[in-house]
């Protein structure tokens, strides 16, 4: 069976995948010069392997999409169940829980936000899922120095094993103990990531005991010591990022955000940037991309199912996906209600305000009513009607069925996830516009 040409754009969309799937590793001597070059449109990375990019080329251009259905269901699967680990350690007080919050896009007030505090509350290491996306998790280990224990046997009772990467956090001069804990996770073969905290405090100390300072010069002496720190422990070029958990904006807090991007791969790449608070235009962007990419897989799922011959099925399944699409849509981007409190208690201004500025179509409860109102309903009508028309008629209602089905759901949530997009841009310009 040859693929209609109606699905031209799915074809178009694997040599996409294959175009923009390399590794980016040559770009890594950048992060000596702390900068990481902006993702364009073209370089947002792929969802799949090399190995399974070609063969869902290979399957469609030899079968058309239902040869693929069964790949793109087990990536979509994959996608929905794949789980990601971040560890935290440092000594108590090291400012762990409020990173772990401002990560999550909360603050200590808001339900589910880490406690903060200078006491060392639990000997076992706690979880805090991200609030819209339970899978993205991350967890407050108690410090080594908490547990007595040499770095070996507290990375094995931490049970390092389920951490995709570690953070260590800590907020004055570089210790022994930070040196050593860098040293076995190195020899355990994960990655890890320096943070020194609570820069701002530092440098607002500097300045009331010695007036006026050079605050590039003091921050460069803090950054050497931990460089050297870590380098006399064996780690070379270490990743060493100074940061104020409150001024996200200041020093390295974007920056170590690319980095850990950066350095995931595929499905757990897409999972971290769905997870990034809205707390800047360039946040938005990712996510939007990283939706597109999503898109195209459901769509083709839809055209599948499109194919089947029976009267109304392939309907009935392009409105449950879609309805199930842009329910995640809306949460990834922020724009359910309890994503546009935490907002408002972030930055400080009324959650009536980010209200004032989202269109009502796609804030309240998503049905198939909802999809025919839209702008677009005209022509989804009309297609759903010819499909189910077509469906009576052997081998044509198929291959139409298949066409039809892809477009319509491309378009309906492609436009779906512009709209969505434009009303959390208009929400973050609200939130942290001066006030």
């Amino acid at each position: 069976m040859r693929p209609s040409k109606s699905l031209t754009g799915l074809k178009q969309s694997f040599n996409a995948e294959l175009c923009t799937s390399s590794s980016g590793s040559i770009r890594r001597w950048l992060l000596v010069n702390k900068e990481m070059p902006a993702q364009s449109e073209s370089e947002t990375p792929s969802l799949f392997t090399m190995e399974e990019l070609r063969k869902l080329k290979s399957n469609f251009e030899t079968g058309g999409v239902e040869n693929v259905k069964s790949l793109i269901e087990k990536k979509v699967t994959e996608m929905d169940n794949t789980e990601l680990n971040v560890a935290l350690t440092g000594i108590s007080g090291s400012g762990k829980s409020t990173l772990i919050n401002t990560m999550r896009g909360l603050r200590s007030m808001d339900k589910g936000a880490a406690k903060v505090g200078t006491k060392e509350t639990t000997m076992e290491p706690t979880g805090y899922p991200h609030p819209s996306l339970p899978n993205v998790c991350y967890w407050d280990l108690p410090g080594i120095g908490s547990l007595q224990l040499p770095a070996g046997k507290y990375l094995s009772k931490m049970n390092f094993k389920k951490y995709d990467f570690f953070i260590i956090v800590s907020d004055c001069r570089f210790r022994e103990s930070d040196a050593k804990l860098a040293k076995e996770i190195k020899r355990l073969g994960k990655n890890f990531y320096f943070v020194r905290s609570k820069i701002d405090n530092d440098l607002r100390s500097m300045k009331l005991d010695l007036g006026k300072i050079n605050e590039e010069k003091e921050l460069d002496t803090i950054r050497n010591d931990c460089v050297k720190g870590l380098e006399r422990a064996g780690i070379p070029y270490p990743k060493v990022f100074l940061i104020s958990s409150f001024e996200e904006d200041q020093f390295d807090f974007s920056l170590l955000q690319k980095v850990l991007e950066f350095d995931l791969s595929n499905v757990k790449k897409h999972i971290f940037v769905l997870a990034l608070p809205n707390t800047n235009m360039e946040n938005v962007r990712k996510k939007n991309e990283m939706l597109k990419k999503y898109i195209w897989m459901l769509a083709t799922l839809s055209g599948a199912l499109g194919a089947v011959p029976v009267p109304g099925f392939s309907l009935a399944c392009d409105i449950g996906i879609m309805v199930g699409a842009i329910v995640h849509f809306r949460k990834c981007m922020g724009l359910d209600e309890a994503s546009l409190q935490r907002l408002a208690n972030r930055s400080g201004k009324p959650v009536e305000k980010l209200n004032a500025v989202v269109q009502p179509l796609l804030l309240g409860e998503i049905t198939p009513n909802v999809i025919l109102r839209v702008g677009w309903g005209a022509a989804v009508v009309t297609v759903s009607a010819m499909e189910l028309a077509l469906d009576f008629i052997p081998v044509i209602g198929s291959i139409f069925g298949a066409g039809s089905s892809f477009v319509m759901t491309y378009k309906i949530l492609s436009d779906a996830l512009k709209d969505l997009t434009e009303n959390a841009k208009r929400v973050v310009k609200v939130a942290f516009e001066s006030a």
